[in-house]
């Protein structure tokens, strides 16, 4: 799919660093530097919450491919899996997340955050009492806040993405486990 806001020339300098960075310049990054101002502030902000570390970037990961498979955006997949091999984390887990449902290879506490992902990202949101409780004591306030933000974060990027008709490019390619199909009949998070 061609996105469906053409592709901005970014300055060589940022074209030059994205490639290093990524092997190729992400096309997100193309359509919003239309407005340079909102693409720098979209990379700092992304940038930051990458950077926040309370919370184990395996569960963020899993988080936001969680929700990129409940919005439907190949792109944050792609790029997600991509992170997690180079990350270090369990790509093989990662691989599984579009049906983490489904799969035996999550600890329940994998499984429960994907569950407030997905339960975040259901409109209306269906975050139950028990649920961010469940949370709050396993991973404590600093962590849930950190968690809940980068989910928010998850849900910006992977709708705006979406509604750009920015599709996968292709990063997940460089491993060595194929992305696992989410199930096709849409599973919504529960809200008991």
């Amino acid at each position: 799919m061609t996105p469906r806001i053409p592709k901005a020339e970014l300055p060589t300098g940022m074209r030059e660093n994205l490639i290093k960075q990524f092997g190729a310049v992400p096309e997100p990054v193309e359509v919003v530097f239309h407005n340079p101002d909102v693409a720098t502030s979209n990379l700092e902000f992304s940038a930051r919450v990458g950077a926040w570390d309370t919370v184990d970037a395996s569960l963020k990961t899993f988080a936001h491919m969680a929700v990129a498979a409940q919005i439907g955006c190949s792109w944050c997949l792609d790029v997600n899996y991509f992170a997690a091999l180079n990350q270090s984390l369990d790509v093989a887990k990662a691989s599984q997340v579009p049906r983490w449902r489904e799969s035996e290879v999550f600890t329940p506490l994998e499984r429960e955050v994907m569950e407030y992902a997905e339960a975040m990202t259901n409109t209306p949101p269906t975050v139950t009492d028990e649920l961010s409780a469940s949370l709050l004591g396993r991973l404590g306030p600093a962590a849930m806040v950190e968690l809940t933000v980068s989910i928010g974060f998850a849900n910006l990027s992977t709708r705006i993405n979406t509604a750009h008709g920015i599709t996968s490019q292709g990063y997940s390619d460089a491993c060595e486990i194929p992305l696992a199909a989410r199930p096709e009949k849409p599973t919504v998070a529960s809200t008991a």
